[in-house]
């Protein structure tokens, strides 16, 4: 950890029924290029008038092709350019999603890397516009592909795990009173706080699968050229 005071939270953004918001440019990344939050199923009109002016014209929805069906995201004629690159595959005969965080973040490392690929394939762009990033709550999926970004970029994983926790007051999950969410089927299930230890467990199977966090990348077609281009473009 460095001297800049990392601890310090950044300054809190609002915007209107959007749980989990934040910007990801934080500790010497670039702010106002990109956010990350939960899904966008509540916003508010007023909600959309605020991504406008923060100027996003571009959300990548990390949630299944079922999760966007049940709770589809609300735009009130915002026009955002809309990609949709599912992190883990929808549950079926072939796929359930694994019981435990553990089994979860190791589930996303294995199997999340077409996403993430695509979205720092689409931040190394040159017509990148500021983009949000989002999942059902803000906080694993995207946890994990904003982790990858924010490490490509520069930052320590002490910094980035210490940002990637904030999602517990984010979400209340810092408290006793259980928070809940209710899947694509109506079943409530119990939403569990973040750990260091769940990102890093997932950061440490991408590395050893492919030697590197760039070699996990490139094993999924971004090429060193889009990689270097990610890392200058979210640094300030």
């Amino acid at each position: 950890m460095t001297a800049r005071e990392f601890d310090a939270a950044p300054p809190a953004l609002t915007v209107s029924d959007v749980r989990n918001f934040r910007d990801a440019g934080i500790a010497g990344l670039r702010p106002g290029l990109l956010y990350r939050s939960a899904s966008l199923n509540t916003l508010t009109p007023e909600g959309a008038r605020q991504l406008e002016a923060l100027g996003i014209r571009t959300v990548i929805d990390l949630r299944t092709t079922a999760e966007r069906a049940a709770w589809p995201d609300l735009h009130h004629h915002l026009e955002l350019e809309d990609l949709h690159h599912p992190l883990l595959p929808d549950q079926d005969a072939d796929f359930a999603w694994p019981g435990t965080m553990e089994g979860t973040y190791r589930a996303m490392a294995e199997l999340g890397g077409p996403s993430i690929a695509a979205t720092v394939r689409h931040l190394a762009s040159d017509d990148a516009r500021p983009t949000l990033v989002h999942c059902a709550v803000g906080k694993d999926r995207t946890g994990l592909t904003i982790a990858v970004l924010q490490l490509l970029a520069g930052l320590s994983e002490a910094e980035v795990l210490t940002d990637f926790v904030r999602s517990n007051p984010h979400l209340g999950l810092d408290t006793d009173e259980p928070v809940y969410y209710y899947d694509e089927h109506g079943t409530r299930h119990r939403s569990h706080p973040v750990a260091p230890e769940l990102l890093h467990l997932a950061l440490t199977h991408l590395r050893t699968s492919h030697g590197s966090l760039p070699g996990y990348l490139e094993a999924h077609g971004v090429t060193p050229v889009e990689i270097t281009a990610v890392a200058a473009r979210l640094r300030a």
